[in-house]
């Protein structure tokens, strides 16, 4: 089931690498954007990743690209957005706020 609600979105940008990263590198068809959090004790730190759909999961489609986000997981991402950023440093996704209309 979808929900309405959505707890974050991502770039353009974003999305066009995630698009391009399923298609080319051999992400199985059944397979969605995980973003969630990792870690405890001191803090959280955001990630993305390519899974498959787990119980525990709110499913939401963004950008039309499935994004799986387990429900204990919501509290921490609403407000973010995904953005891919390019630098001298290196390349990947990153976590911004999300801009206010």
């Amino acid at each position: 089931m979808f929900n309405n609600f959505q707890p974050i979105s991502i770039t353009t940008k974003a999305a066009i690498e995630i698009k391009k990263i399923m298609a080319t590198k051999g992400i199985p068809a059944e397979y969605g954007l995980r973003v969630g959090v990792r870690g405890g004790g001191c803090g959280v730190s955001l990630m993305v990743g390519f899974d498959k759909k787990k119980e525990s999961d709110s499913q939401f489609i963004i950008n039309d690209i499935p994004v799986y986000i387990d429900k204990k997981h919501t509290m921490y991402l609403i407000g973010k957005q995904v953005d891919f950023v390019e630098t001298e440093q290196g390349r990947g996704f990153s976590f911004i706020e999300q801009p206010t209309s």
